[in-house]
């Protein structure tokens, strides 16, 4: 959208209750690990979810759902595949394998447009948002045309990639999406043996950065083997349901999220232990 021309109306989704956008100011944070769990965990908590991977270059979704298959249509709606109880749409369904897309900008906008009003999502209360990282065409293509219940800004602890989680938070706020709040993923290792606390990427810089910046800081998540095996297995943690110790987390953030999505837009920073 250039300067002066007025912002495009923020369309509802047909069916669809509630948007929440999974976002990150730079790659490798595990942006999409948290936006599958969380997923499935708000479908395990009783609420029909959905979840749109909008991460055109780089859509890992399918492989960490364990699904590949083709989507059908219906006359001019496409279907999307579920599973874990979870409707999923993703580029990686349309132009599977490694061969890469190179688009400009007008088709992103195409293809991100299609996915929100072209795929059949039915009935959701909620629908998982994961976005591709940075500040890009893709994100801003989304947060401009959807109305966008809220965003959740995953960091890890470090410096380099606290940086980049303030450029996510601004530009949620420039284009007036709500921060539901920061998530400090990768935040710490335990042990195998000794089960003492490492801290790889430092540590607490994200409950720092939430409470600078005046947004929730909903948890901080370990960097756990048995997350990532469950992803490249296509069978990730959330799966084991909450009262597994590798899943507890997803579903702490998940019900932490949901609160705050259903509050008022406002200053409501938490900080959780």
């Amino acid at each position: 959208m250039s300067p002066g021309q007025p912002p495009q109306p923020k369309l509802p989704i047909p069916g669809v209750r509630n948007l929440i956008a999974i976002g990150s100011g730079k790659g490798g944070v595990g942006k999409t690990t948290v936006a599958v769990n969380l997923a499935i965990a708000v479908a395990e908590l009783g609420y029909k979810t959905g979840l749109l991977d909008a991460d055109v270059y780089g859509p890992n979704v399918p492989l960490m759902m364990g699904t590949n298959q083709a989507p059908s249509a219906i006359g001019e709606r496409i279907q999307p595949l579920e599973k874990y109880g979870v409707k999923l749409m993703s580029m990686g369904f349309l132009s599977p394998g490694d061969k890469p897309l190179v688009w400009r900008g007008p088709m992103l906008h195409s293809v991100i447009q299609q996915f929100l009003r072209g795929v059949d999502w039915g009935e959701l209360d909620y629908l998982v948002i994961d976005l591709p990282p940075g500040t890009g065409d893709v994100q801003l293509s989304l947060v401009q045309t959807a109305p966008i219940t809220g965003a959740i800004v995953v960091t890890t602890p470090s410096d380099v990639s606290l940086e980049d989680a303030r450029k996510a938070v601004r530009m949620f706020e420039q284009v007036k999406v709500p921060v539901l709040g920061m998530v400090e993923n990768m935040s710490y290792l335990e042990c195998p043996h000794c089960h003492e606390r490492v801290d790889v990427f430092s540590t607490g810089g994200g409950r720092r950065t939430a409470k600078e910046m005046g947004v929730n800081f909903l948890g901080a998540l370990p960097l756990d083997p048995t997350v990532r095996i469950g992803g490249d297995n296509g069978q990730p943690v959330a799966t084991f349901g909450p009262d597994d110790r590798h899943a507890r987390d997803y579903f702490d953030l998940a019900k932490r999220a949901l609160e705050l999505a259903k509050q008022p837009a406002g200053p409501t920073w938490v900080v959780t232990e």
